[in-house]
């Protein structure tokens, strides 16, 4: 296992490109919307309901709350299943906050400026300089809402990265060649401590992934934690026969050994 690297991009900004470039120089795949497939077909969810939640403003999120950590934890599922897997390179959906806490994750922003940007928009969309000016806008007002609400962080903030590329000034070849040469820092290497890290967050996230999958536990608002194989789920169910079946759940988990049911009764939520 190398460094994990994730690239937050703005649309047109040339994050794509630098990605795809990364991953042909690293030997590995570039995933992107490959993980929201995994997702759907490890959960039965949809992926046109995990693409909604991803992607819509506020108000529609506002209509089922319950649902949103719930597909995300999916979406981190599927992320984390990918790179204990082998390695890659993921760009999109904010994967540097999905895999927080986990020091050996790469987190890369690509830049560039509005004028190209505005370019691209207009050569790929045949849009003229005003349309292409708005969309360009409207897109980084979504995104930065998205983010805001999913994690309270303003995610053109660069001290949520590592290194900030900015593509026009030193070109797609030359943000890969940055990148790939971090990956070999020893400040991204996997040790023992980061190793640990991504083992707990991915029980964690299987466990609530099956929570949210099994019938009789999907409505508990909960929170899962693990450390080894000690699992601690916090949070609220809906009456005593869904706190029971919270733990039983849980405990069918592969590579869960103790578990902590610390949830109390009282307040569900539907998705």
């Amino acid at each position: 296992m190398m460094a994990i690297v994730t690239i937050s991009r703005g649309t047109f900004s040339g994050g794509v490109a630098v990605a795809e470039a990364v991953a042909a120089r690293l030997g590995v795949p570039c995933i992107s919307r490959e993980v929201v497939r995994d997702a759907a077909q490890a959960s039965g969810v949809t992926e046109d309901s995990l693409q909604a939640t991803l992607e819509e403003p506020p108000r529609f999120w506002e209509k089922s709350p319950g649902r949103i950590p719930a597909h995300l934890n999916l979406v981190r599922t599927a992320l984390l299943e990918r790179a204990g897997g082998g390695d890659f390179v993921y760009h999109g959906y904010a994967g540097h906050l999905l895999l927080s806490g986990i020091s050996h994750v790469l987190r890369v922003r690509v830049i560039a400026s509005e004028q190209y940007r505005v370019l691209t928009a207009m050569q790929d969309f045949d849009m003229d300089e005003r349309e292409a000016a708005q969309y360009v806008k409207t897109l980084d007002m979504q995104l930065r809402k998205w983010t805001k609400f999913l994690y309270g962080v303003d995610w053109q903030d660069p001290a949520l990265y590592d290194v900030v590329l900015r593509v026009d000034r030193v070109g797609v070849d030359g943000a890969a060649d940055t990148i790939v040469h971090m990956t070999g820092l020893p400040r991204f290497q996997p040790k023992e401590e980061s190793r640990k890290a991504f083992d707990d967050l991915l029980l964690s996230s299987r466990v609530w992934s099956a929570l949210s999958g099994d019938a009789r536990t999907r409505g508990a608002n909960v929170r899962v934690a693990a450390d080894g194989g000690d699992v601690f789920i916090s949070g609220s169910a809906d009456g005593a026969r869904q706190l029971d079946a919270i733990a039983e759940v849980a405990r069918r988990v592969p590579g869960v050994g103790h578990v902590e049911n610390e949830v109390g009764v009282g307040g569900h939520w539907q998705w």
